[in-house]
């Protein structure tokens, strides 16, 4: 049986006011990093009406102390006095939820100095580096009573959502495969995170998670998972290609590169027509084409509010105002299956992370 649609977050749900509308007491943000992932986040985080900038934190004085002025945060903080300057942030009574996008190989242990000093948590995809790093943060948030969740933010997007409308409500009939892909070539610099194996380097976790979200959102987490991919002399990944099984004969074939372009494109088929992503990767399509067996194609398009990230952090902010510890559009329990599954992918490729020795 296919699976389930995912949950769908409640700031999608009809008549919903904007993502960026209050819907309780302000949060006062944290946010760790001053990368570029962490500046597009933080641009949506400032336009919603309940979240305040309070404080920043890099490795570098400097690099804060911009960050801080650019988004016009509080406070900022870096290492000094024997800590990293997350820590400082997070020894700061005022800040009630931090945003971590640090690269992978560091989410593990901030995100464990954040709960530990009390702190709610979103943490960037992917979530860790292995499950074993997940289900220990899993295990200390519940105990300690904290919200945790991992970025993942294309689950709410109103275009993706949309698309588990159609695919689950028996429009295309039985799904019976799934094709995505996502690549591009990226400059060979072993300085950058993409390459570092310390940092998580490689397509596997840090493409991956978006291809694998088209599989799970139509057809749920696979009854089995035959990878190939190519490793280089440093045992990053530079590619790599995954096929889903399901009971019932469906699958998934899933492709992640940093060596090559791809389209970027997610299909969905099933047993009475098709649907297509477009305009734009399929982590944020701005169209969706849906074809019934004989009838022309009709084609969907979609916005976005800011760069698309205020959909999920409105999730997390409804989330921590009614008391919930987790998401039910992105449950930590998906977080971990997804791990065990890209753990169970690394086994087949031979790719192992110094963490894993942890």
């Amino acid at each position: 049986m296919p699976a389930s649609r995912l949950a769908l977050p409640p700031c999608l749900e009809p008549d919903a006011p904007s993502p960026v509308t209050a819907t309780g007491r302000p949060l006062r943000w944290g946010v760790v990093s001053t990368g570029g992932i962490a500046g597009k986040v933080t641009a949506d985080i400032a336009l919603l009406e309940d979240a305040i900038l309070h404080g920043v934190s890099s490795r570098n004085a400097d690099s804060a102390a911009a960050f801080a002025a650019r988004f016009g945060f509080a406070t900022s903080h870096w290492d000094s006095d024997g800590l990293p300057g997350y820590q400082h942030l997070f020894d700061d009574p005022r800040v009630d939820v931090v945003y971590i996008a640090t690269p992978h190989g560091q989410h593990h242990e901030v995100a464990r100095a954040a709960l530990t000093s009390g702190k709610h948590v979103l943490c960037e995809k992917t979530f860790t580096m292995n499950a074993s790093e997940a289900e220990e943060l899993i295990d200390l948030a519940r105990e300690k009573n904290l919200f945790l969740m991992e970025a993942v933010w294309t689950r709410f997007l109103p275009s993706i959502n949309r698309a588990w409308d159609i695919i689950h409500s028996g429009e295309l009939g039985r799904i019976g495969w799934v094709q995505a892909d996502l690549g591009f070539p990226a400059p060979a610099d072993p300085s950058s995170r993409l390459w570092d194996p310390r940092a998580g380097g490689g397509a596997l976790l840090d493409l991956t998670v978006y291809p694998l979200t088209w599989a799970l959102g139509a057809l749920g987490f696979p009854s089995s998972v035959a990878a190939s991919g190519s490793l280089n002399d440093d045992g990053v990944d530079t590619r790599n290609a995954l096929t889903l099984g399901y009971e019932g004969g469906a699958h998934a074939q899933l492709t992640s590169s940093l060596v090559t372009s791809c389209p970027g494109t997610a299909t969905v088929a099933g047993s009475k027509g098709w649907l297509r992503t477009g305009n734009g990767h399929l982590h944020s399509p701005g169209e969706l084409t849906v074809a019934r067996n004989r009838e022309e194609p009709r084609v969907e398009t979609f916005g976005v509010v800011g760069g698309g990230y205020t959909y999920e952090l409105r999730e997390v902010t409804r989330c921590i105002q009614s008391g919930l510890l987790e998401s039910p559009t992105m449950p930590l329990e998906d977080t971990l299956q997804t791990l065990r599954l890209l753990d169970g992918v690394r086994a087949q490729l031979g790719l192992r992370y110094a963490n894993d020795a942890a």
